[in-house]
């Protein structure tokens, strides 16, 4: 069962904001000034705090401010509830770190959806999320209400990009972060010999870019749009802020970066161990991992002969031909172009 401190000075608000948590199976604990309030956060390390602003002893401000400065509640998700509605002390509440702002009068349903948000948002920082995008994007959405991530990407300016149109070139310096709206993208490099190597490949909800920003470098490869492409495109000031500001958030982008460079070392190894099969197989599994939304649903793979070879590491002329090789031996189908994966356990078995 959760556990709950209201700190409220009104006794009939404290009892009816208290009867209304414990209907809901929380339990709850009422302090009637701020001071008392600090000292029952100490004592009981409440899931979540629920807090006036104008009180005797000790303000909200002040309750909040004590409880950040110990490392034993600072990471307690912070209400304030409060009558005052003017723009100026939401913006004070919300600097100081508070996690939500409710005003009086208020439901029993606003109270309890603000509630279980932030109890959400506690479960979510717990959880040892993926060091991956999903993971990142979790661990935004747990960050805020609303999520830090749609008010990092919404309101932005979008670019738009054609098929085969490039978005920054290797050697540029990074001054934005790009998020997928809508299309694919990939990432390459151009070796010495004129030949391509896709080294990433991005679709809707992947942020673009964000590597070159975490290590302060240029760009490191090219980006392409791979069909027509919208892209948000966020202010490094702005992506920088958020990462400076929520230490999860950074340790969280450090681990993506770390799991960037790993998966740079599988592609290398594949490229330089791998038979021509291995590598196309491997391939063929990793874009049907990256771009296929319901595992339910049948997919299909549509890109072309060339960034297909790209990304396995081969002339496109292997390529097809090894294409042709798995049609023959069921493990995949080809119809107009487009490739489905039939026998996914045998492509996999390739490795074993």
């Amino acid at each position: 069962m959760k556990k709950i401190l209201i700190i409220e000075d009104n006794e009939d608000i404290r009892s009816n904001t208290a009867e209304i948590l414990e209907l809901s199976n929380y339990k709850v604990t009422v302090a009637e000034n701020g001071k008392a309030g600090v000292s029952k956060a100490l004592e009981n390390l409440p899931d979540l705090v629920i807090c006036d602003i104008m009180m005797p002893e000790l303000d909200g401000y002040g309750v909040l401010h004590a409880l950040q400065r110990n490392d034993a509640t600072k990471n307690i998700p912070f209400i304030f509830l409060t009558a005052k509605t003017e723009r100026n002390d939401m913006r004070k509440a919300m600097d100081l770190g508070a996690d939500d702002y409710l005003t009086k009068p208020f439901d029993g349903t606003e109270l309890l959806n603000a509630v279980g948000s932030r109890l959400k948002k506690l479960e979510l920082l717990k959880q040892d999320l993926q060091s991956d995008l999903n993971g990142v994007h979790q661990l935004l959405e747990a960050s805020s209400g609303k999520s830090e991530l749609q008010e990092l990407t919404e309101n932005r300016n979008v670019n738009r990009y054609k098929k085969k149109q490039v978005i920054y070139s290797e050697g540029n310096h990074p001054n934005r972060l790009y998020y997928v709206l809508r299309g694919k993208v990939k990432a390459f490099k151009i070796n010495e010999d004129g030949k391509e190597l896709i080294t990433e490949l991005f679709s809707a909800g992947d942020f673009v870019g964000h590597i070159a920003l975490l290590e302060n470098t240029a760009y490191k490869d090219t980006t392409e749009a791979l069909e027509d492409t919208e892209l948000a495109v966020i202010p490094r000031e702005d992506f920088d802020e958020l990462v400076d500001k929520n230490q999860q958030i950074a340790r969280k982008f450090i681990q993506l970066l770390a799991k960037n460079i790993s998966e740079k070392e599988d592609q290398l190894l594949n490229l330089a161990y791998n038979s021509l099969r291995k590598k196309v197989a491997n391939a063929l599994l990793m874009i049907q991992d990256k771009y296929r939304k319901n595992k339910e649903e049948p997919f299909t793979i549509d890109i072309s002969r060339e960034n297909l070879a790209t990304v396995a590491g081969t002339a496109t002329e292997s390529l097809i031909r090894t294409l042709g090789d798995f049609k023959n031996e069921k493990l995949i189908e080809i119809h107009d172009g487009l490739i489905r994966i039939l026998n996914q356990s045998k492509l996999e078995k390739l490795f074993n």
